[in-house]
């Protein structure tokens, strides 16, 4: 089928884009910079201007039969006002414009829409968290919910419709391993503040299997968390990287250094959640990579 993507050229958008033509899929991409995206693409790859603060022409999403809504501000900043505002808008506002236009299109049967695990709230310690798990209140989670919620007017118009709440995405190209691998590489990195916090990781390969899965299976429907089998602890994490790179992994940061250089945002990494890929395991996708040091030893090994 053909399937629209937004988010071609962050972290997954790429690889992701490979994948579908493996699968024989045709792509689409909405971008703000269509030809820079394309430049960075493989050949057959066609695309039109998105951009998630203005409007989108039914006719710029091309025919397809399925979106895929990966785009979204990096939560990974400083959250001033302006970026708070900045990760907001482009989650809540860009969907809303997204799913106007696929409504009007008429030609849409399938929307996988991005979320985040950050759905659940920070700090809720041991707890196992499903897909049918309480939200939490915090910033994170009400902008997950409130981009949730502009998914919904799409499965309202019978658009089988999947929102994937992606986890801790490895792989040291981007994400929280590249920002962790030189100080553990140079053997000085550690756990952060008390460790005890739970890290729902998933291996990037996974990530990517995982929206497929999700686009491919008519089943499925609803939220799906996007993490491995497999949560662990920060300090049990820091261990097996320090393991997989053959370094010690023995000098904690202190809370309030993390506080005092990420600010508010230090609470994603302060704070934890125990997330489970229960409706992904019952829908019997088979991950390739479910546990830690194994998949580190591929990443980083």
């Amino acid at each position: 089928m053909k399937v629209a993507l937004t988010g071609a050229s962050g972290f997954l958008g790429p690889l992701f884009v490979q994948r579908l033509l493996e699968k024989g899929h045709g792509v689409h991409v909405l971008a703000r910079d269509v030809e820079r995206t394309l430049g960075r693409l493989p050949r057959g790859v066609s695309g039109a201007f998105y951009d998630a603060a203005g409007p989108l022409s039914p006719e710029a999403l091309g025919g397809a039969e399925a979106v895929v809504h990966l785009a979204g501000e990096p939560v990974a900043q400083r959250w001033t006002e302006r970026a708070r505002q900045r990760i907001l808008d482009s989650r809540v506002v860009g969907t809303r414009l997204l799913v106007e236009a696929m409504r009007a299109a008429g030609t849409v049967r399938h929307f996988v829409s991005a979320s985040a695990i950050g759905y659940y709230g920070g700090n809720r310690g041991e707890e196992p968290l499903t897909e049918s798990s309480a939200p939490g209140d915090d910033f994170l989670a009400r902008v997950c919910r409130a981009w949730e919620a502009e998914a919904q007017p799409a499965a309202a118009a019978g658009i089988r419709t999947v929102v994937a709440r992606i986890g801790v995405v490895l792989h040291p190209e981007g994400g929280a391993l590249e920002q962790m691998l030189p100080a553990f590489r140079l053997g000085v990195g550690g756990r952060m503040g008390s460790g005890q916090q739970y890290m729902s990781w998933v291996h990037r390969d996974d990530t990517l299997g995982l929206l497929l899965f999700a686009l491919e299976q008519p089943e499925l429907s609803g939220p799906m968390n996007v993490t491995a089998p497999e949560p662990v602890t920060n300090a049990d994490f820091s261990r097996a990287l320090g393991a997989a790179l053959h370094r010690p992994a023995i000098l904690p940061v202190p809370s309030f250094a993390l506080k005092a250089a990420l600010g508010e945002m230090s609470e994603v990494v302060l704070g934890g959640q125990r997330v489970l890929p229960r409706r992904a395991l019952e829908a019997c996708y088979r991950f390739q990579h479910p546990e830690l040091p194994a998949a580190l030893r591929t990443l980083v090994g």
